[in-house]
């Protein structure tokens, strides 16, 4: 990845993503590759701003939160503003997760005890139709 750009393709097989996606990232004005003609080319930058990207994405940050914070690296500032409001930004949405964790933790546990309800339903079902016979 030491090249100075790279072309769609390299990138698809680069980042494990489609042009298709490249494409779109272009069109939010996430990515700003270099056009030859129909030709697009990614620069280092462009490449360190896909990587960026797809960590937000993972963690479930939405594209105009990212394309927000991507924006903030021009500031002039040694990237402090767009450190401190990822931190934040990053902050809240570690608290959203735990939440969620903790919502689906309470849904697995009273899913779990249903579920041993019902066998013991069906057990006892099955004993009674054993012991008819």
């Amino acid at each position: 990845m030491t090249d100075p750009v790279m072309t769609i393709r390299e990138m698809c097989d680069t980042f494990d993503v489609t042009p298709r996606t490249l494409r779109f990232y272009e069109a939010k004005e996430l990515l700003f590759p270099i056009r030859e003609g129909q030709k697009r080319l990614f620069t280092k930058r462009d490449r360190g701003r896909l990587k960026l990207i797809l960590r937000g994405k993972r963690f479930g940050f939405s594209l105009e939160d990212i394309r927000q914070l991507l924006d903030l690296y021009d500031m002039g500032d040694q990237q402090n503003i767009q450190l401190r409001r990822t931190f934040e930004k990053g902050q809240e949405r570690l608290k959203e997760m735990e939440s969620q964790r903790d919502e689906l933790s309470l849904a697995i546990d009273e899913l779990k005890q249903q579920l041993d309800w019902g066998e013991a339903k069906l057990a006892e079902f099955a004993r009674d139709k054993t012991d008819t016979n």
